[in-house]
């Protein structure tokens, strides 16, 4: 990791920054709009960067669109609004979303819906390319609603948005006057589901390939060095997939969190060697971690259920969010700007131990 200027993170009036990393999921990004809703009530609470991937550079970008206009509660109304929008707009897409409510309350694996089934097998079969030749995409008009694009280039809040290049495979981090609507739908852009989007004549896929979320933005260009991943995916899962549904879904998890793993690696590796003296403090940051994760909540949900935008499922996923980052800050708002509330190397880097699958 290159040497980089370091600030203490100062606190003023009581303030605690924090630099917020959003990892995407589709509409489990719901959860995330529950966490930011918490924590934009709680005025002690300031933000610097934000670095969000797919539904996390969504709800970046509503965020700092409604924080522009009418700060805290600006940022809270807008949010609200573009989730409700999106209940509205992607029900078409989600045969069976009447079902998932139920599902969730009563436990059930959401991927074992009929409805589900059908939907995977078909967008797996067929290229966007062939089901969607004219290239419509309903969220382009969403975002278009609720999304400022001056507001984002203007905004005090540093923004960074991360999509794949398809030519390279390389992460490219959108950021400043590059902030756009496409910009947006392109670290969105899940290849079965949609046609690759194109910004300057280059195409891009879904930024979670290369960085869910991307921290090195946050490192390199903000000067707060606590720094809060909601993370939505998780890590661990009991048992071997057998089925080539549930094959198919963890390995999608474990591409979309490999990213993630190798900069948690990077960031252990140089936090360690400013800890031993072997590294200049000022040269060199030693970031504090923390997190916010619901995997009790989240992980039975299955992933065709990040296609669901029934509105009851996701305000249960906001109410889930906004309940996990009440225990945060209750636990651990003290720590901001104090010490890391994660150990990143036995979060990410040491082998775990699967929890055991329910019977």
């Amino acid at each position: 990791m290159a040497s980089i200027p370091d600030k203490p993170n100062r606190r003023t009036s009581g303030k605690r920054t924090l630099d917020l990393a959003l990892q995407g999921g589709g509409s489990h990004g719901a959860f995330t709009w529950g966490v930011l809703d918490r924590l934009l009530q709680d005025e002690q609470i300031s933000f610097n960067g934000i670095s969000g991937t797919s539904a996390g550079a969504l709800n970046a970008a509503v965020m700092a669109t409604g924080y522009h206009r009418g700060q805290r509660e600006g940022a809270r109304q807008a949010l609200s609004d573009f989730w409700h929008d999106v209940s509205r707009s992607g029900s078409i897409f989600c045969p069976g979303s009447a079902s998932n409510t139920r599902a969730l309350h009563d436990g059930l694996q959401l991927d074992k819906l009929p409805g589900y089934q059908w939907v995977s097998s078909f967008f797996r079969s067929f290229s966007p390319y062939e089901f969607n030749p004219l290239n419509l995409n309903p969220l382009r008009d969403v975002l278009r609603r609720h999304v400022d694009e001056a507001a984002l280039r203007r905004n005090h809040l540093k923004l960074f948005v991360t999509a794949t290049s398809v030519t390279t495979g390389q992460a490219r981090v959108f950021t400043g006057r590059e902030l756009s609507i496409d910009a947006l739908l392109a670290s969105a852009c899940l290849p079965l589901l949609f046609q690759a989007v194109e910004i300057d004549g280059e195409p891009y896929w879904d930024g979670g390939y290369t960085g869910n979320p991307a921290i090195y933005p946050l490192i390199y260009n903000t000067e707060a060095l606590d720094i809060l991943l909601v993370r939505i995916n998780p890590l661990v899962r009991a048992g071997t997939p057998t089925s080539s549904e549930e094959i198919m879904d963890r390995l999608s998890e474990i591409t979309f969190n490999a990213s993630l793993m190798g900069e948690m690696r990077a960031i252990a590796f140089v936090s360690r060697l400013v800890r031993e003296g072997k590294l200049e403090p000022g040269r060199y940051k030693d970031l504090r971690l923390h997190m916010v994760a619901d995997d009790e909540g989240l992980a039975p949900l299955g992933a065709n259920s990040k296609f669901d935008t029934d509105r009851a499922f996701l305000e249960r996923l906001f109410e889930m969010g906004r309940g996990a980052a009440d225990g945060w800050l209750a636990q651990h708002k003290g720590d901001i700007g104090v010490r890391a509330t994660i150990d990143v190397e036995s979060e990410f880097l040491k082998p775990q131990r699967p929890p055991r699958r329910k019977a």
